[in-house]
């Protein structure tokens, strides 16, 4: 990866990036509520779920087949990635976070690569325009390798997640930082499980976790949309 493909790594990673991640719980606001998740542990033991169970199985997968489908320049394979993925994700906020977030990850980008703004003509009538595969379609053409993407992929959902526990739990900054940390070799080990796999290999398997995403809609008070 050279220079540029490094920084547009760094970009996609960052917190800054206006995509609504810090209005995004996927669930996790459940598992507060409930007190199933109050100690520093519990929330390690709780991400590395999501990144064994979600992460890695699921959306590196979608990744890395738009990853692939861009430097072919296959719009129409962009279109099954969505397909599947769409059909992956069970509850109802995590279908609509994903694709609020794709679609604003393509207006942040608009302009920028003339295959990006191809996928993004398609989006709402052939495509669905979810994050993972959005992702991996501007890694693309932004020279940001396939390993690096998914790396990002799950750097960015962890930073995401944890700042939703910040706001939720009482855990400092020192601690959410450690827990990041510990959290390294999880996402290295879902990134390599994931590498191999192909489109018809993706597949999730959270369900406590799609359990609380579904109670989350029905929540009476909410601060996270998911």
């Amino acid at each position: 990866m050279d220079e540029s493909g490094l920084l547009s790594a760094l970009r996609l990673a960052d917190s800054f990036l206006p995509v609504g991640s810090y209005t995004i719980s996927y669930g996790f606001e459940s598992f507060a509520e409930e007190g199933r998740v109050e100690t520093g542990e519990d929330l390690r033991e709780l991400l590395s779920d999501y990144l064994y169970g979600q992460v890695g199985p699921c959306d590196m997968v979608a990744l890395s087949a738009a990853h692939c489908a861009a430097r072919q320049g296959d719009v129409d394979r962009l279109a099954r990635v969505d397909d599947r993925l769409h059909a992956t994700l069970l509850a109802r906020e995590f279908r609509e976070s994903s694709l609020t977030s794709g679609k604003r990850l393509l207006d942040v980008v608009a302009d920028e690569h003339a295959f990006v703004d191809r996928y993004a003509e398609r989006v709402g009538d052939e495509a669905r325009g979810h994050y993972p595969t959005v992702l991996g379609v501007v890694s693309a053409t932004k020279g940001v390798s396939e390993y690096d993407a998914r790396l990002v992929c799950g750097y960015a959902f962890v930073t995401g997640l944890l700042g939703a526990a910040q706001r939720l739990l009482r855990l400092g900054h020192t601690e959410i930082q450690r827990i990041l940390h510990d959290l390294f070799p999880v996402i290295e080990s879902v990134e390599r499980e994931s590498a191999d796999r192909d489109l018809e290999q993706l597949r999730s398997c959270t369900p406590l976790i799609d359990v609380q995403g579904m109670r989350h809609e029905r929540a009476e008070r909410r601060l996270f949309v998911s």
